[in-house]
């Protein structure tokens, strides 16, 4: 029996490649769940066999707990029935003794292969995901095995497969089994059985790598790729710049008479594929990403990371392009927001918003159209802006001197200050509700400033977070903490 569960293990090992270890913890499983067998109650078995020899030994062993727990028959001792195996034992330990060998016959053996079959599978899945692991975002080449409604495996060799979800097929394309494809690794599933590799043709990263193989300065790293947007197999942009000023990016690309852009398109079921030149311009990156369409006025929005690109009437269709296509892409590609409007509809809206700010400014410092309208046709939007403005820079617009300028400036920081009083004086208006106030550790002075911070009810303490109490006056990290355990204590009763 020795000599066969070595040439068992043996064999196994050669023929799937899989460590020995594997294949004696898979026997040793085996030969234990035939062991257990022989007991009508519960037993917890264990099997050794010596990886030299093959010679085995088996074991019983119990769980010792206390004596007011109900112990598993076969499985569990309590403290007195351990005591009487073993005065040395106490709850926790495990007491174990050996008993008598079960053979490595027939039933074992068939028990032994399915575990064995099992265990080889999981260690084959076990190499395949340590062998891709390093390589997720990476171009592979593969066949196809198997073609199902809702996807396709692809075959990669040495047992590791791909799954290919029709929704990220290019466009219309149909496989057929045995066709070549090229896909992207875009993820690694540890817990499925089944195909281990996610993989992609409509993913950004599927034509970045096209790219690097079609384009050799790529790869050398003269032109760096710095993103890509697709709408797969219609469209794509991508946006490219050189480290040599003294090459190309995007002739580089397209190749001579566009022959490296129609590799990637025809890998990609056509997809049409638009070129743009990089720039650190955020202003100049969406100028060069709307392309074709010619941009007369751009208009950019910091603060809601939005830009109002301004096109020709008879521009705007093909600026928003089919089912709004283009303006969508080029959104993706520089991570702005943009909107498309014709040069009518931006004039009308600049007019809109300067006729608001206009009488935003007329209204806090007290001044005519005409100062106001100077302030907007300068640059300024808000009261903040004029309020802190250095002087020499206000003074230098014609037909305001130091005087007026300082005037200017005191107005608006006197209109601000006085927004401020009365956004506080409304938040004073709102009381802390009773459990707020008689809480634990609460004072009525604290307890307004929490209200100033919308935090009104226990339980909107409770919802936060220490950092969000930090900007109170004379508060800790200690007590924030304190302040906010006590509000949660009710989630725990």
């Amino acid at each position: 029996m020795s000599k066969e569960i070595l040439m068992v293990a043996e064999a196994v090992s050669n023929e799937k490649g899989v460590d020995r270890g594997i294949i004696f913890e898979a026997i040793e499983q085996a030969l234990a769940m035939a062991t257990k067998k022989r007991y009508e109650e519960g037993a917890n078995i264990r099997v050794q066999i010596d990886r030299e020899t093959g010679d085995y030994e088996s074991f019983r062993w119990w769980d010792v707990v206390a004596d007011d727990e109900l112990a598993e028959l076969g499985t569990q001792f309590t403290t007195e029935e351990a005591l009487e195996k073993d005065p040395t034992l106490k709850v926790g330990d495990v007491f174990e003794e050996p008993v008598e060998n079960i053979a490595f016959g027939r039933i074992a053996a068939q028990t032994a292969k399915q575990v064995i079959v099992q265990r080889v599978k999981d260690a084959e899945r076990n190499l395949i995901i340590d062998r891709f692991r390093h390589r997720v975002g990476e171009l592979l080449n593969g066949t196809v095995k198997k073609v199902t409604r809702d996807h396709i495996v692809v075959d990669f060799g040495d047992n590791a497969e791909g799954l290919l979800p029709r929704e990220e097929l290019v466009g219309r394309e149909i496989f057929r089994v045995n066709d070549r494809t090229r896909v992207i690794l875009t993820a690694i599933r540890e817990e499925n059985r089944g195909p281990q590799l996610l993989v992609s043709r409509a993913a950004p990263e599927m034509l970045i790598k096209l790219f690097e193989i079609e384009v050799p300065e790529i790869a050398e790293g003269v032109i760096e790729i710095k993103g890509a947007a697709r709408d797969p197999g219609q469209r794509a942009k991508i946006a490219v710049r050189s480290k040599d000023a003294r090459i190309d990016p995007v002739g580089a690309c397209v190749g001579m008479r566009g022959a490296r852009v129609q590799a990637v398109s025809n890998d990609l079921d056509d997809e049409r594929v638009d070129i743009v030149l990089w720039d650190d311009n955020p202003a100049q990156l969406v100028i060069n990403a709307m392309a074709p369409a010619e941009v007369e006025s751009i208009v950019v929005d910091e603060d809601s990371n939005s830009m109002d690109v301004a096109v020709n009437e008879d521009n705007l269709a093909q600026a928003i392009g089919k089912g709004g296509q283009n303006v969508r892409l080029a959104s993706e590609l520089t991570g702005w927001i943009i909107n498309v409007m014709t040069l009518e509809e931006a004039a009308e809206k600049q007019q809109t918003e300067s006729s608001s700010i206009v009488e935003t400014i007329m209204n806090a410092l007290d001044v005519d159209e005409d100062v106001a309208m100077v302030l907007v046709e300068e640059g300024f939007t808000s009261i903040e802006e004029v309020a802190y403005v250095p002087l020499e820079e206000m003074s230098a617009i014609e037909c305001f001197d130091e005087d007026i300028a300082e005037e200017l400036r005191g107005r608006a920081k006197d209109a601000l200050l006085t927004m401020a009083l009365a956004s506080e004086e409304q938040l004073t208006k709102t009381e802390p509700a009773e459990d707020l106030l008689t809480m634990e550790g609460m004072d009525q002075t604290l307890a307004y400033k929490l209200t100033a911070k919308n935090i009104i009810t226990m339980e909107d303490l409770a919802e936060q977070a220490i950092d969000d109490l930090m900007d109170i006056d004379d508060m800790d990290e200690e007590r924030a903490a304190a302040l906010i355990m006590t509000a949660r204590a009710p989630w725990f009763e």
